[in-house]
């Protein structure tokens, strides 16, 4: 688990809200307090969906950011700016298969629950913690490590200043 501060919050939120930069990533969950509270679950509803579009969705549990970041940039537009937000992603089981295979890691897909980034936005400021999730009892961080460094990676390769906690 990593703590992180963005330096720089009108261009995160510009790249997370506007560009396509977490557009990959799966929503677990999102609130935003504007002039009343909003949160949204994303969790799929499969039955909204019929047979052939539970198909393409596979075996995901969440909505991808791309499909539902119109709709929270939508309920955030406007003059003024949220008091606060928090937007929890997850890794695709995708990624979650290579960031295993690319570090060695001794752990089947099958035991890890979830990898987590959590967003925070409150006072002009926006934090982001790292969280792992196994489904397993394992004293062995190699994946916690691999998931952090991951992040880390991608935000420099995004240039997204931040400074580690």
């Amino acid at each position: 688990m990593i703590s992180l501060t963005i330096n720089n919050t009108a261009d995160f939120m510009n790249k997370l809200l506007i560009n396509e930069t977490f557009d990959n990533l799966l929503l677990s969950e999102a609130t935003f307090q504007t002039a009343c509270s909003y949160t949204i679950d994303g969790r799929i509803n499969p039955s909204f969906y019929n047979s052939e579009e539970l198909q393409e969705i596979g075996n995901r549990i969440y909505m991808t950011w791309k499909s539902q970041r119109p709709h929270a940039f939508n309920l955030i537009k406007g003059s003024k700016v949220p008091t606060s937000l928090k937007i929890i992603f997850a890794l695709s089981e995708t990624a979650t298969a290579k960031l295993i295979k690319d570090n060695n890691i001794d752990l089947a897909l099958e035991d890890i629950d979830g990898l987590f980034i959590n967003i925070n936005y409150k006072d002009d400021q926006v934090t982001i913690i790292t969280g792992t999730s196994l489904k397993v009892f394992t004293l062995d961080k190699t994946l916690e490590k691999a998931f952090d460094n991951y992040l880390l990676n991608t935000f420099d390769a995004c240039k997204i200043s931040y400074t580690q906690n």
